[in-house]
Order: structure tokens, then C-alpha cells, then sequence
């Protein structure tokens, strides 16, 4: 496919098509943009080219939504000989801070413009075009990319330099996953004094310490409905990312390694790929992560 792009294409290029990526892909296309897309697995969806590659041939803006810091870089290496100055590539996977630099590093490398973009927002927040990005980078390549962002999200957080927004991201989500942790120890403690879980639910209602996680994951851990929003596998993957952090800063963090070792119990358990509310199955049958 041959289309040639100009600086007033609305041609946006959406590489990874997991729970976020196809929904911002769709968001995209709901606002009036021609959102080009790429998955390792081919999904029948609009636009759906044949290689990392030609999504850059095609478009200039690029946001890539894919696991991990290898995975981005697998990509940075398929699109490398198609980039060029004209190329913002947003990084919105949270990868880290080494990885970030490292992903920064390679595509500077090119000539193109990088944007370290993380997100915060799962499924329901993607399908309403109500994502929240955190960005490190460049303020004058934010603000070219800033229109395509907003089609997508509710709110958007300029912190500050290349990796300072991947080191927020995961600062955020160590306080997500020690909140369903506790929240799961703290659900099976009422539960086994006898306490019904609406009045639980109705207490936290009216307590200081409620909060978004525990509003979206309470009920889910009740129903016992562990559908993936956020999986557990992407919630580890991102407290080794604290861990690692904390290492580099020569921080000790209980809180955050012990949630860890949970989780990791919680994913030899079989229970990867569901939601990271999924941490509360190990009280279901008396036993403990």
C-alpha cells in the first residue's frame, strides 16, 4: 500500500492491538482519524497493514501499544529504515525507565521525534476515550501530537523529560497493586467473621481510604469476575519494574516486594491472564498467596 503522507494527514498509525491498543484504534477512527494498524496476530480490522514497516511508510504519528521493553524494541527495529524527522513515535507500553532511555536512544538514532507516553485507564476507560497519558519529552513534539491524544483520553499530564513519565507510570501502579492486595487480604478477613460484602462495600463507600482501584475492583473480587481489564502478568511485570527502580536508588520497598512475591504466587497459580483482581482467588479455597 502506497499512501503518501503530507503535515496535515490525519493518517495515525496504532501498532499492538491488545485490550488498549484496538480500542484507541477504534477511538481514533470514531474522532475522524484513519487510524493504520499492526498486530503480531492479524485481526480483521479496518486499515490492518502488512508490517510494522508500512504503518510507518503510511503515517507519521505512531503509537505503539505493545507488553514490554523487548516488544518495543522489536518494533523500533522493523520501522527503523522507514523512519524519518518527520516520525513522532509515542512509547505508551510501560516499560520502565532503562527501557524508555533505550527505546528513546534508538529511535533519536533515526532522525524521528520520541514521546515517552505511558497511560493510565483499562478496557472501559480505553472504550470511552477516557485514558489519562502521562508524558516525558519534548514540549514542541507534544504539542504536534497533542490533538491525536486528546481523540483518546479525558486528561493528559505533561511531567517532564524522556523516562520521567515511565518512572511515574510505574510509581502509580505500585500503589494499584498493593491496594488489590490489601483489598483481597482485607475482603477475605470480613468474610470469614461473617460480615455480608455489600456492608463491607458500604463502609469503604464512606471511608477515607476509598479510592478508584478499590471502587473497580472490589466487586470484581465479590462476583469473583476476574475478565482482564489489567492483567496480573502486565501488573508483575510492572511491580519487577518498581523493584528494579528501587534497586537503582538504593530504596528498600516491603510493601512493593511483598505484593510481588504474592503476585508471582498468584501467576504459578495459572492466574496470569486475568484481571489483577485475581490476587483475592487465593482466599476462595482458605489458602494464601
Amino acid at each position: 500500500m502506497d499512501l503518501h503522507r503530507n503535515s496535515g494527514s490525519k493518517n495515525i498509525g496504532v501498532i499492538g492491538l491488545g485490550i488498549i491498543g484496538s480500542r484507541v484504534a477504534a477511538g481514533l477512527r470514531s474522532q475522524g482519524w484513519n487510524a493504520f494498524v499492526w498486530n503480531r496476530t492479524p485481526k480483521p480490522v479496518p486499515n490492518f497493514l502488512g508490517s510494522a514497516a508500512e504503518v510507518a511508510r503510511t503515517c507519521d504519528i505512531i503509537q505503539l501499544f505493545v507488553a514490554d521493553a523487548p516488544a518495543t524494541m522489536e518494533m523500533i527495529e522493523a520501522m527503523k529504515d522507514a523512519l524519518t524527522p518527520e516520525h513522532v513515535v509515542l512509547c505508551h507500553g510501560t516499560i520502565g525507565l532503562e527501557g524508555t532511555l533505550e527505546v528513546a536512544r534508538r529511535v533519536q538514532q533515526t532522525g524521528a521525534q520520541f514521546l515517552d507516553a505511558p497511560f493510565t485507564g483499562s478496557k472501559i476507560a480505553a472504550e470511552k476515550r477516557q485514558l489519562c497519558y502521562y508524558i516525558g519529552g519534548d514540549e514542541q513534539t507534544f504539542q504536534r501530537v497533542k490533538p491525536v491524544l486528546e481523540a483518546t483520553s479525558k486528561s493528559i499530564v505533561f511531567i517532564g523529560g524522556i523516562g520521567q513519565a515511565a518512572v511515574v507510570k510505574v510509581a502509580t501502579n505500585l500503589i494499584s497493586a498493593a491496594t488489590a492486595q490489601v483489598l483481597a487480604e482485607a475482603l477475605a478477613i470480613v468474610s470469614k467473621a461473617g460480615v455480608q460484602p455489600e456492608k463491607f462495600v458500604e463502609a469503604i463507600e464512606n471511608n477515607a481510604m476509598r479510592s478508584g482501584v478499590t471502587d473497580l475492583k472490589l466487586p470484581k473480587m465479590i462476583a469473583a469476575d476476574y475478565e482482564p481489564h489489567f492483567s496480573l502478568k502486565h501488573m508483575f511485570k510492572d511491580v519487577q519494574l518498581g523493584i528494579q527502580l528501587a534497586n537503582k536508588f538504593a530504596l528498600e520497598i516491603p510493601a512493593t516486594s511483598t505484593v510481588g512475591h504474592a503476585m508471582f504466587n498468584a501467576i504459578t497459580s495459572g492466574w496470569g491472564e486475568l484481571d489483577f483482581a485475581a490476587v483475592a482467588k487465593a482466599y476462595e479455597n482458605g489458602t494464601t498467596a
